[in-house]
C-alpha cells in the first residue's frame, strides 16, 4: 500500500481555482484592485452631511415654524400682548397684580409676578408653612370681601404652578363684585354684566372650566366706568 506524499495532500487540502491561484490571493487582489476611500473623501461627506442638518433643520425649519405662526395665529406669535390707547400694558397669558380698591384682584403669585422667575411654591399640601399661608391668605381675603372665610374660593388663596395664571375662575370674581362695584360707585347689576361678558366658557365645550381673564376684565372696567381713583 501506498502512503501518499505532503505536496500530494497539500494540494488536496487547498484546491486551486480555475486560475490557477488559491482563493486567499484572489480575494486580496479583488480588494486592492477596488478604490480607496480617503481621509478627504470621509470628511467632505460629514461636512456635507453637516451642513445640510444645520441649514435644514437649524435655520429653514425654525424660519418656516415662524412663519406660518405670525400667518396663522399673529396674536399669539407675538406674546399675546394687550394694548391700551396704543401702549403695551401687559399680555393675555400672564397675570400682574392690582391692588386698588377698584379693580379685581388676581390669583396670588408665588413669583411676585415676575415673568422672569415664573415659578411655584413646590410645597405639598400638607407643608406647614402652605397652609399657614394658605389660611392667613383666606382670613385678609374674607376680611377685604367681606365674606366668611369659607366662602372664598381657593383660587384666591393659592399660587398656580406657573406662578402667572391670568385666569380666575367666575367664584372668585364674584365674591369681589360688591367691594369693586362699591369702590366705582357702579350698580352692581351693570358691573355683573360685564363680568358675565368676559367670562370665556370651557375651551371647544369641553376642556377647563369657565375663567376670566383679570387683566382684560380691569381694562375694561376701565374703559366703561373711568380709571379707578
Amino acid at each position: 500500500m501506498s502512503i501518499p506524499s505532503h505536496s500530494a495532500s497539500h494540494t488536496a487540502s487547498h484546491p486551486a481555482s480555475l486560475s490557477g491561484e488559491t482563493p486567499a490571493r484572489s480575494l486580496r487582489q479583488e480588494l486592492a484592485q477596488q478604490p480607496a476611500t480617503s481621509t478627504a473623501g470621509l470628511l467632505r461627506g460629514a461636512l456635507g452631511l453637516g451642513v445640510i442638518t444645520l441649514a435644514g433643520f437649524g435655520f429653514l425649519y425654525s424660519l418656516a415654524g415662524v412663519g406660518l405662526g405670525q400667518a396663522l395665529f399673529p396674536a399669539a406669535a407675538n406674546g399675546s400682548v394687550v394694548e391700551r390707547e396704543g401702549r403695551v400694558v401687559g399680555s393675555a397669558l400672564v397675570a400682574q397684580p392690582f391692588a386698588g380698591a377698584g379693580y379685581f384682584h388676581p390669583r396670588p403669585s408665588a413669583a411676585g409676578y415676575n415673568p422672569m422667575a415664573l415659578a411655584g411654591s413646590n410645597q405639598a399640601r400638607t407643608h406647614a408653612e402652605l397652609r399657614a399661608r394658605v389660611d392667613a391668605a383666606r382670613a385678609a381675603v374674607a376680611q377685604r370681601e367681606g365674606v366668611a372665610a369659607g366662602e372664598v374660593p381657593s383660587d384666591l388663596v393659592t399660587q398656580s404652578g406657573s406662578g402667572s395664571d391670568p385666569h380666575l375662575s367666575p367664584q372668585a370674581v364674584a365674591i369681589q363684585v360688591g367691594r369693586v362695584a362699591g369702590a366705582r360707585g357702579m350698580e352692581r347689576a351693570a358691573l355683573e354684566a360685564l363680568v358675565a361678558r368676559h367670562t370665556e366658557p370651557r375651551q371647544w365645550g369641553v376642556l377647563g372650566a369657565p375663567r376670566i381673564n383679570v387683566l382684560a376684565l380691569n381694562l375694561a372696567l376701565d374703559r366703561t366706568a373711568g380709571t379707578a381713583p
